[in-house]
């Protein structure tokens, strides 16, 4: 973990802007036309599941996850996770997963899934989808769409076209 006097708390609707301004230093303004960018649109993130990082009153770092559905089954759909640029490598990443991802357990949530790198997030239990299971609305690489089963059985039979949720999945399904 970090040295740095970090504050883990859940995002307030006064982080927004900030939040913002972090995306567009961190991923630039081609992020809205990734894959995992268009699977969000429209949906909202669901607050209990997003997380933000401080260092004294600076935002440092946030964590949303947000309401999916594959083949009319609810799942989760991590991201974006971002940390400032210049507090990279410091375990604030680590900390804003293990908050959400705790937070989606305690939640009764069964799957999430995420674009992102294999190295990084196997250490959270992340493995790449198989393919032809699910996918997502836009072209990504295969290595680097990955889920976790939060719960025993959660991937059984999860088939389909990833789609956002307009409404909270049911947490025992999802």
């Amino acid at each position: 973990m970090t040295a740095l006097p970090l504050v883990i708390r859940p995002e307030h609707p006064d982080d927004v802007q900030a939040i913002e301004r972090l995306h567009a230093r961190a991923f630039g303004p081609g992020r809205f036309a990734r894959t995992a960018y268009r699977l969000r649109e429209g949906a909202a993130a669901l607050p209990e599941l997003c997380f933000t990082a401080l260092v004294g009153t600076y935002l440092v770092g946030s964590l949303r996850i947000g309401p999916a559905e594959a083949g009319g089954r609810p799942l989760l759909a991590l991201g974006p996770i971002t940390v400032d640029p210049s507090f990279a490598n410091r375990g604030i990443g680590c900390a804003l997963m293990q908050a959400g991802l705790d937070a989606a357990r305690a939640g009764g949530h069964g799957l999430v899934v995420l674009v992102g790198d294999l190295p990084y997030y196997r250490r959270f239990g992340f493995s790449p989808v198989p393919m032809g299971r699910i996918v997502l609305p836009g072209p990504v690489d295969p290595a680097r769409f990955l889920w976790l089963q939060l719960a025993d059985g959660a991937c059984e039979g999860m088939v389909g076209a990833v789609i956002a949720a307009r409404v909270n999945p049911s947490p025992s399904a999802g």
